[in-house]
């Protein structure tokens, strides 16, 4: 198992990139790595920090203004080669679809749940961590 794992926070909202990384403590499931936040707030650092590489797990929230997490997500799933598995932070259940439209591999509602974010993320970082061994 590698060191640590890396997840990107995309969020305009600095309380929102708080939450999650509350949420996620420093180890989200015993058998994942524990992990570091690089927190973005605007596209442009998304994409640097994609191209620079070693970004384990994308969180994008899909009620960032002006360019909301789905369209981020959409974008880099086009534009990143090998992008990481993405956990979208949408608004309410019925958003559901437009996460799957994005291309997320899984949502979660806002506001970020305790519970269910951490075991969200853990599944990504397992799945993610199953494609590099």
């Amino acid at each position: 198992m590698q060191a640590t794992a890396t997840v990107l926070v995309y969020s305009d909202d600095a309380n929102i990139r708080e939450q999650v990384r509350l949420a996620a403590g420093r180890r989200p499931a015993e058998d994942v790595p524990p992990v570091e936040f690089l927190e973005c707030a605007t596209l442009p650092a998304v994409l640097a920090a994609l191209e620079g590489g070693g970004v384990d797990v994308c969180v994008l929230d899909g009620e960032t203004a002006p360019i909301g997490g789905m369209g981020v997500c959409r974008q880099i799933k086009d534009e990143i080669f090998a992008c990481p598995p993405v956990l979208l932070l949408i608004g309410r259940p019925q958003d559901a679809w437009l996460a799957t439209w994005s291309r997320a591999e899984a949502a979660v509602t806002l506001p970020v749940d305790p519970v269910e974010f951490p075991d969200a993320l853990a599944a990504l970082l397992r799945r993610r961590l199953a494609v590099e061994a």
